[in-house]
């Protein structure tokens, strides 16, 4: 059994701009991540963007952690 929720993230060319969003709709990964490192919840968020799924911040949390499994990672200017 795959429990994967990558299939909820999509790259389409014709949403905002190309970046990574949740379902092909106008949500960027992005700002969701942004939202979840600022200290908001899942449930908090669920209220604030009521046409998104648990799941769908699980697949945010997901697409991050997979960014992330690479065997360098060097310091960029902030």
């Amino acid at each position: 059994m795959n429990n994967s929720f990558l299939n909820r993230i999509t790259i389409l060319e014709n949403v905002c701009h190309g970046k990574p969003t949740i379902r092909g709709l106008r949500y960027p990964v992005e700002n969701i991540l942004e939202l979840l490192a600022s200290g908001m919840t899942i449930d908090e968020l669920m209220k604030d963007y009521p046409d998104l799924e648990r799941e769908d911040f699980l697949a945010c949390l997901e697409y991050a952690a997979r960014l992330t499994n690479v065997k360098n990672i060097f310091k960029a200017a902030l």
